[in-house]
């Protein structure tokens, strides 16, 4: 009988991260001068062990012990063989999905919010502040801070604080603050309002209130976490992808395609970059990051430089955007509607390692009813975008006659979602796919700032 779970022990869980950066260029990130930043231009933001991660070039980087300890609360996470989606795909696919549901706050969030949380807190650092889109990084990070004795503020999106409330309850459980952004505690989040006083938010301008929180304090013991996009990021989740490969080695299994959903990059890229890497040296592997057509920034939006945030408060970053001032609609999946993908995500789709996908709001609702139904598990609506592109690869597969091995990450579960779900089942939300007008007028945004260069490798 074929194991549902594949296990590592805990003495099996990898010491060290993987590092893209020692394998890919990149374009530098530009300051106001537009001339590339100095480490040290970032330290009234991150301490500067994470500076050091962010610009390191070397390609394994030790997991601090400290770390481990904590990882181990909920790691190794468990392979699954979805044999009962198998089942209902009919389909001679082999589908596996790293369940990164189990952790303390539900997601993939706490693989980066712990080793934040503990470089600076051994930097001397006593709060930290952060943005959260559906609220699953404010989670992680009022958890981690919670672990080593941090305060924590969090600004959440304003649609997701009213769809999601019980996300703050989590966040105060674990001692976090949380407050709906755009907020009147920053003077971005201030101008913000009194612009559009009625505005669903957006990650862009909770972020920009983050910084600012972070950059005032006049005590200089604040510092500001981001739960994505930034290299140091991505370093941090590839443990999910190093213990894949260590799960699928026991069986014997290889992927032939991976998937995740992205929106700033951090659960794909934790996946995928351990694949990435074996891609570079030659093997055939399909990778797709999936993200909403209502907010298609790796699909349809340009490789430019851009800010960030919404105010302009961080430096320029090579990446693919929709422009720091692109609001988009207020789709559940709050954890998608980003502006903006990761530097080394959007420099891999550049290279063309990666093919990116998108995938509506219903069809993607729909691939989560059919796994919940099957595995049983009620996956975010950040998941389900992986979930509609994983069926639509098994049901390829079945069509073709031909196996093949299918891995995606289950980066969170819905239960704190439900509300989404039953307008769903209730048939209350509709289908939003971004016109091209709105692109075509948010590239003006950045329309004035330095390109960034196609870089090859070697």
């Amino acid at each position: 009988m074929t194991n549902r779970k594949i296990l590592l022990t805990e003495d099996e869980m990898p010491r060290q991260w993987y590092n893209i950066l020692a394998d890919i260029k990149l374009n530098p990130p530009l300051g106001p001068d537009g001339n590339p930043i100095k480490p040290e231009d970032l330290a009234p933001v991150f301490p500067m062990k994470l500076i050091e991660q962010e610009v390191s070039t070397q390609r394994w980087i030790d997991i601090p012990d400290a770390v481990q300890s904590v990882y181990r609360i909920w790691r190794p996470s468990p392979l699954v063989r979805a044999l009962s989606l198998e089942k209902v795909l009919d389909t001679p696919a082999r589908i596996y999905f790293k369940n990164e549901s189990v952790s303390p706050p539900g997601s993939h969030k706490p693989n980066t919010a712990v080793p934040q949380a503990y470089y600076n807190k051994i930097s001397g650092i006593e709060r930290m502040t952060t943005e959260t889109g559906a609220g699953q990084w404010g989670c992680a990070l009022s958890f981690a801070c919670s672990q080593f004795g941090l305060e924590c503020k969090v600004f959440m999106v304003r649609v997701s604080f009213d769809q999601k409330p019980y996300r703050k309850s989590m966040m105060e459980v674990w001692n976090g603050r949380c407050v709906a952004s755009p907020s009147n505690e920053t003077r971005a989040g201030r101008e913000i309002l009194a612009k559009f006083p009625d505005t669903p938010g957006s990650l862009g301008i909770a972020i920009s209130e983050a910084i600012e929180a972070a950059v005032s304090d006049p005590s200089g013991k604040t510092r500001y976490s981001l739960g994505s996009v930034l290299n140091h990021v991505m370093l941090h989740q590839t443990i999910i992808g190093l213990e894949a490969k260590l799960q699928l080695a026991k069986v014997g299994d290889y992927p032939d395609v991976i998937i995740g959903c992205a929106g700033g990059g951090s659960n794909f890229a934790g996946l995928a970059f351990p694949f990435v890497l074996d891609k570079i040296n030659g093997k055939a592997i399909e990778i797709y990051p999936v993200e909403p057509a209502a907010c298609p920034t790796l699909t349809k939006a340009p490789f430019v430089y851009d800010h960030g945030d919404t105010a302009g408060y961080t430096p320029l970053l090579p990446m693919h955007s929709l422009g720091h001032s692109f609001m988009p609609p207020p789709l559940h999946a709050g954890g998608l509607r980003y502006h903006g993908m990761a530097p080394t995500v959007s420099q891999l789709v550049d290279e063309g390692l990666l093919t990116p996908k998108s995938v509506n709001q219903l069809e993607s609702y729909a691939a989560g009813i059919t796994l919940a139904r099957s595995e049983g598990i009620i996956p975010a609506p950040e998941t389900t975008h992986a979930l509609a592109t994983v069926i639509e690869e098994a049901q390829k597969a079945k069509e073709e006659g031909r196996e093949k091995v299918i891995l995606f990450n289950w980066s969170g579960h819905g239960l704190l979602d439900l509300g989404a779900y039953d307008k769903f089942l209730a048939g209350q939300l509709s289908n939003f796919e971004l016109p091209e007008g709105v692109i075509a007028e948010s590239e003006k945004v950045f329309a004035h700032y330095p390109k960034p260069a196609h870089l090859k490798r070697g």
